[in-house]
């Protein structure tokens, strides 16, 4: 039988953390495997919070380990990967759950009977929603120059142009193909991960997911988007995305670290440049009352600067990144 590592990451979110046990302990009924919450170094009582929890609750499927170090989304997983199931057995499958989302009672199991039903399938993801049904966007193209351009622009004329380019893409009702799915509920087959290597650790937040879906496809699998599994997602706990009022370091980082280790030097200034562009058609937009305006404050000044700084200096080693966000959290 088939078996599932189930990794749940937590960063001072223990009481959400637990709840979003509760729910894959449901989900897994029926499911060979077992449940690994990595707390990821919080540092505020989390990992003492959890395992308490696990042992009131006799949880036996369920270990909590501790991480050592903030190191992000993808290190923080990647810990839980090495972990692995309590009795050493290799899975075929890990599960990744965000610490604020909910997986149905069949989640878990839909994925893992997609991955054994379609063998090029590398990684899929589900359809989330929030906790008002409302559904998160979660399928998307990968980024690229043209991309860049549209997504800042914003502009009707601009999108129909390069629609082959827009990176959120309508939600489908069937089982589709996409170039990459968010990471709040994504399963992966381990004989993937044994050939590309699990998550890429010099990414903090962001962007990881999309690293890892692209080195699947250049090695011939594919990402699925499956409707049928459904999980219910809070969003932005950790990182508190929705409530920033500047865009953090860590994002430019790991953006740039996407073009540049994927597309090359040339193709990370140029995206850089397309981005800048299509933010001056917009704050002009703006300006005339025709736009909503892309980007956080400050957006466009933070963007050109990072990005000079990465050109001279280079960007920052994910591991200075403590104490600025959970490493636990993959927005929709």
């Amino acid at each position: 039988m088939a078996r599932v590592l189930t990794i749940i990451l937590n960063w001072r979110t223990p009481d959400m953390t637990i709840r979003a046990a509760e729910a894959a302990i449901a989900a897994m009924e029926g499911v060979a495997g077992g449940i690994v919450i990595v707390d990821n170094d919080s540092g505020d009582g989390s990992e003492e919070r959890l395992r308490a929890a696990v042992a009131d609750s006799g949880w036996s499927r369920v270990r909590v380990v501790q991480s050592g170090r903030n190191g992000g989304f993808g290190a923080g997983n990647n810990a839980g990967i090495r972990t692995g199931l309590a009795d050493g057995a290799r899975p075929d499958y890990v599960y990744l759950l965000n610490s604020d989302a909910f997986p149905a009672p069949d989640a878990i199991r839909v994925l893992r009977d997609h991955l054994q039903d379609h063998k090029q399938t590398g990684l899929a993801g589900s359809y989330i929603h929030g906790t008002d049904d409302a559904p998160h966007v979660t399928c998307f193209r990968f980024p690229s120059v043209a991309s860049e351009f549209e997504g800042a622009a914003q502009t009707g004329p601009i999108s129909r142009l390069l629609r082959h380019a827009v990176i959120p893409q309508p939600i489908p009702e069937q089982v589709a193909r996409m170039d990459w799915v968010a990471g709040a509920s994504l399963m992966m087959r381990q004989d993937m991960l044994d050939r590309i290597g699990a998550f890429d650790e010099e990414y903090f937040l962001y962007f990881e997911e999309t690293d890892l879906c692209l080195r699947a496809a250049r090695a011939g699998w594919q990402t699925d988007y499956v409707p049928a599994s459904r999980v219910a997602h809070i969003g932005s706990v950790s990182t508190g995305m929705k409530e920033w009022a500047r865009t953090p370091d860590y994002w430019f980082d790991s953006r740039w670290r996407y073009f540049r280790k994927n597309h090359g030097l040339a193709t990370a200034v140029a995206a850089t440049l397309a981005q800048t562009a299509g933010l001056a058609i917009n704050r002009l937009r703006v300006a005339l009352g025709s736009s909503r305006r892309s980007g956080s404050r400050g957006f466009m000044r933070d963007l050109l600067a990072h990005d000079i700084r990465a050109l001279t200096t280079g960007i920052r080693p994910a591991s200075v990144h403590t104490d600025k966000a959970s490493a636990t959290e993959r927005t929709t």
